[in-house]
C-alpha cells in the first residue's frame, strides 16, 4: 500500500522538478504545466487518491520553489483537479486526443485562475505567451498518459 502511494509522490515530485528546472529564455516561455498534468492524469485514473486535498498541498509546494505568493497555484490547480474529480467518469471514456483537448482547457483555466490573483495581488498585465504552455501541455497530454498509465499498471496501482 506504501509503495502505491509512493509511486504517486514521486511522480508529482518529478513533476514539480520538471515546472522547476531552468531553461534558456527562449524556450521557457512554452514550458507545459508538468504539475497539472500529472495531477490531471491521477485525478482521472484514482480520484479516491489524488484529490482536490492533494491538489493544494501540490500547489503549497509549487508556491515555495517558484517563489510566489503562497496559495496562488493551489487556488488554480484545486479548481482544475476539482472539475476532473467531479467529471472523471465522463473524461474517462474520452480519447486520449479529446482528453489532450480537455487538458488543454484545464490548463487555459489553471493560467488565466493564477494571473487573476497575481493581478489582483501585484501590478502584472496580460500577455498571450501567457497561454503557450496551454498547447505544449496538450501536445504533451498523450505522452504522459502513455508513461503514467503504463508505471500505474506495473506496480499494480488501484
Amino acid at each position: 500500500m506504501r509503495k502505491r502511494n509512493l509511486v504517486i509522490w514521486i511522480s508529482l515530485l518529478v513533476a514539480l522538478v520538471l515546472q522547476i528546472v531552468p531553461l534558456p529564455t527562449q524556450v521557457d516561455v512554452y514550458r507545459p504545466d508538468w504539475v497539472l498534468v500529472v495531477l490531471a492524469y491521477w485525478s482521472m485514473a484514482l480520484p479516491h487518491r489524488v484529490n482536490v486535498g492533494v491538489a493544494f498541498l501540490t500547489g503549497v509546494a509549487m508556491d515555495v520553489l517558484v517563489g510566489t505568493t503562497l496559495g496562488i497555484h493551489s487556488f488554480g490547480l484545486s479548481i482544475c483537479v476539482y472539475i476532473l474529480a467531479a467529471n472523471y467518469q465522463r473524461l474517462r471514456n474520452y480519447s486520449v486526443w479529446q482528453q489532450a483537448i480537455i487538458i488543454g482547457l484545464l490548463s487555459a483555466l489553471y493560467h488565466l485562475l493564477t494571473f487573476w490573483v497575481q493581478h489582483l495581488l501585484t501590478d502584472i498585465y496580460f500577455q498571450v505567451d501567457y497561454l503557450w504552455p496551454v498547447i505544449t501541455s496538450m501536445v504533451l497530454w498523450p505522452w504522459v498518459f502513455w508513461l503514467l498509465r503504463r508505471t500505474r499498471r506495473q506496480f499494480s496501482i488501484a
